[in-house]
């Protein structure tokens, strides 16, 4: 998976070579991505595949800890939790057509999706775009040009060489 990934960043890059500024290691794992192009140049990125989110979730457990650690977060704290006891509010059921692609994609790789494309194809990409691609490629039924073998018709040789 990561191999067809760096193929189809060398492939971008070989025929749109301008967009190689746009191109940024993520400071945590290490893997190339393209980013957006007023972060072009830095360095202190994280890629959108999840490490953007660790970060970002460390730092808020990191902040909401100490605040709750502090007089006023103890009483404010006491308050969130008998209002929460308290409450019976029922749940949203609100449908949006875009839920089951929610399930597959979240919200973070849509917009990196819709941010490349637009890279790409040099204009701005809605999300519905976006949304309306990734329904067309989820429908379509992959073309397999290889074929299929047997379990066990690699190991037809006895001795190795």
């Amino acid at each position: 998976m990561v191999a067809r990934y760096y193929w189809t960043i060398r492939s971008i890059l070989k025929e749109k070579p301008h967009l190689k500024k746009y191109l940024t290691r993520c400071r945590h794992c290490g893997i190339l991505f393209f980013t957006h192009p007023r972060n072009a140049g830095r360095s202190d990125l994280g890629c959108p595949f999840g490490c953007r989110q660790a970060h970002r979730r460390k730092n808020a457990i990191q902040r909401s800890t100490e605040y709750y650690q502090t007089k006023e977060g103890m009483e404010k704290k006491k308050h969130l939790n008998a209002r929460r006891s308290s409450a019976n509010h029922l749940p949203d059921l609100s449908c949006d057509e875009n839920d089951d692609l929610d399930l597959l994609f979240d919200r973070t790789t849509v917009c990196h999706i819709q941010l490349v494309t637009g890279l790409v194809e040099g204009r701005f990409i809605d999300l519905a775009e976006v949304y309306a691609l990734l329904k067309k490629i989820l429908r379509q039924h992959s073309i397999d040009w290889k074929q299929k073998l047997f379990y066990g018709a690699g190991n037809y040789r006895k001795n190795s060489p």
